[in-house]
């Protein structure tokens, strides 16, 4: 009986285990038209059934590798890849099950990574992002079938991600519009120089911090964010927790605008009323300026439009486009929809109306726009501001509609902390970007990020390099190169150093090693966080990665960097590394440079080229103590070296910083 009943235990065991077993699998990013990082041991990985053998056939000269799954189905082969070449093959088989990945290039690897100026696309193609410098040109010309890039999909995730859904396309004219622009031109650099073929990874998100982009044990590091993690860890345990309370805060916030604008404004302005006295007329689409220009707060738009009782009685979808930041929309006085949430500049509104919100004759929306910092207003395409109508032609938005400057944000209560675990929590992108990719062969990664962790620029000093050191151990390849692309000068509100303190923050990190830093402080624009000339920003980070990775000695790679002081009766010299050929003012006069005594009051100053050192001055400090150089966070100073590439802002003090 008991031996019956032992095989009748293994044989329901043995079914189970037939009947559960997962088919061969590979994940999204060793997929056909793949490029493997060359002359290297680089992992192959997927899924098969639990304790099955899996063999990885290479169709260049290599030996076969194999490998056995473990009780999840998880395998890893690794397998030694040739010099850069191709295309090849690749088999991958286990028991009678067999896959192929076609058209593999072997060549150069490099993750690009950070928020909106590495997700801003070649082409005019993506909301909030109007391409690159002569973007039509540049995609037209855009045949390079050995540039190619995977784009990861951007995803939240609480726990680590094993794949993704994403596919390896080649550069060509009808792809090249999508590609993230800064990796491209980086990418394109790279390949005229080494002739090579280069796979680009893409993990980006606009507006992102860089926690998120961090793994749980990138983020244990660090003592400030041990609230927050253990936050996440009881989100984690308890799906929701954290929502329904971030939920009731936001609400909270919501109805105190409602109390704070003036009266009964948020009721009087949304319904349908006689535009009064202080309303003026602008035509939309609009990112605002002039009278808005250094606005941050609250913009109401009213706009009047006729309809006939026919279209008034037909199912209707308000599309208003993108609109930067949050927004509460109402149609004759009814609220109809909103996105009151951050980080959703880049997202077309669409509200669905319901049947007894339209009029015969004339009708009115209202929008409050709250812009929480830079531009605001209603941004995107005019072909995106219409009401669609079921059944009949749209119709259009665009055109003049009056508005009336609200409060600022100074008046409002600070935006809750965010405890919700959404984009901007630590690891959140980790897990559903970067998870999904490691430890897959690469050369380095090309970062660009710091703009929505400018007002905790300290506190960055220990993040950025916590990432890189965590990115370096969880792909296993030891201190690959990691290239930074230092924020550009842009007109923040209320910037009074924190910009440059994250410049600077940035720089410092890269005493890290095989760390690089490409210098925008000529290639940005005050008005546009988004600056078109990437173009520049690619080839830079070309120079690093040619110069420190690639041994090309004879390329210059930075522009100045400040080394050390003297000081000298009333003025301080200056020293500086990468000097390059000598230190070059463009324009007359050396600019952007301050000095301060040992009141610690900064006053322009003046400078001058004394060989390879720079004097600096002024007659408001009799003894000058400390210098600093475009401090501000639009300064576009002009000082650069020989082979034209520009000086970083920084200073010659160790006063504390403002941000934390």
């Amino acid at each position: 009986m008991l031996r019956g009943m032992g095989l009748g235990w293994i044989f329901v065991i043995c079914t189970a285990a037939v009947t559960q077993a997962e088919p061969l699998r590979l994940p999204a990013i060793i997929s056909d038209h793949l490029v493997l990082q060359r002359e290297r041991f680089v992992p192959i990985w997927g899924w098969a059934a639990p304790w099955a053998s899996v063999s990885v056939v290479p169709e260049w000269k290599a030996p076969k590798a194999t490998a056995v799954a473990d009780e999840n189905g998880k395998w890893t082969a690794w397998i030694r890849t040739p010099a850069a070449g191709g295309p090849y093959s690749m088999t991958v088989s286990s028991r009678d099950e067999v896959m192929i990945v076609r058209d593999i290039l072997i060549g150069e690897v490099w993750l690009c990574s950070g928020q909106s100026n590495m997700e801003m696309t070649v082409a005019d193609t993506a909301p909030g992002y109007r391409g690159v410098l002569d973007w039509e040109s540049e995609v037209a010309s855009a045949r390079h079938p050995r540039i190619r890039r995977i784009d990861i999909p951007n995803k939240v995730a609480i726990t680590p991600q094993d794949d993704c859904e994403a596919e390896w396309l080649a550069c060509t004219p009808e792809t090249a519009g999508d590609f993230s622009a800064t990796a491209y031109f980086f990418a394109r650099e790279v390949q005229e120089t080494t002739g090579v073929p280069i796979g680009l990874i893409s993990a980006d998100w606009g507006g992102t911090v860089a926690e998120a982009w961090t793994s749980v044990q990138g983020m244990s590091t660090l003592e400030d964010f041990a609230e927050t993690m253990k936050d996440i860890a009881r989100e984690r345990d308890d799906a929701g927790a954290l929502e329904k309370e971030q939920a009731e805060r936001e609400a909270d916030w919501w109805s105190a605008l409602d109390e704070k604008e003036p009266g009964e404004k948020t009721r009087e302005w949304a319904d349908a009323a006689d535009i009064g006295e202080g309303w003026r007329a602008h035509d939309l689409p609009w990112s605002w300026d002039g009278p808005l220009a250094d606005h941050d707060g609250i913009v109401w738009f009213r706009h009047r439009f006729e309809l006939s009782k026919d279209q008034a009685n037909r199912r209707a979808i308000l599309r208003l486009g993108p609109i930067d930041d949050m927004d509460s929309v109402w149609v004759n006085g009814t609220k109809v929809g909103g996105l009151e949430k951050p980080n959703v500049w880049t997202t077309p509104r669409e509200y669905e109306l319901p049947l007894v919100v339209l009029r015969n004759g004339e009708n009115e929306i209202a929008v409050r726009v709250v812009d929480t910092g830079g531009h605001g207003g209603l941004v995107g395409p005019a072909e995106q501001m219409h009401l669609a109508l079921e059944g009949a032609d749209p119709i259009s938005l665009t055109g003049e509609w009056h508005w009336k400057q609200g409060i600022t944000m100074g008046e409002l209560p600070r935006w809750p902390s965010v405890r919700r675990f959404n984009r901007d929590s630590p690891t959140a992108l980790f897990n559903g970007q970067i998870a999904p990719v490691a430890p897959y062969g690469i050369r380095g990664a090309i970062w660009y990020q710091g703009e929505s962790n400018r007002p905790r620029a300290a506190q960055y000093r220990r993040l950025l390099p916590a990432m890189i050191r965590d990115w370096r151990r969880v792909f296993g390849q030891g201190d690959f190169p990691f290239g930074i692309v230092q924020i550009a000068p842009y007109a923040y509100g209320n910037d009074q150093g924190q910009a440059a303190e994250l410049r600077e923050a940035q720089l410092l990190t890269t005493q890290l090693p095989s760390t690089g830093l490409a210098v925008t402080m000529d290639i940005g624009n005050a008005r546009d966080i988004h600056p078109k000339n990437k173009q520049e920003v690619g080839r830079r980070l070309a120079l690093w990665a040619l110069n420190q990775v690639y041994g090309h000695s004879d390329i210059v790679y930075s522009g100045p960097v400040y080394r050390a002081m003297e000081t000298e009766k009333e003025s301080i010299r200056l020293r500086f590394d990468h000097v390059a050929g000598g230190l070059v003012c463009r324009r007359d006069a050396l600019t952007h440079f301050t000095i301060a005594g040992s009141d610690r009051e900064f006053h322009p100053a003046q400078a001058k080229i004394d060989g390879e050192t720079i004097v600096v001055w002024s007659e408001d400090v009799a003894e000058p103590v400390a210098v600093r150089f475009a401090w501000g966070p639009a300064d576009e100073p002009n000082l650069f070296n020989a082979a034209g590439l520009p000086a970083s802002s920084f200073r010659t003090d160790d006063w504390p910083m403002l941000t934390q």
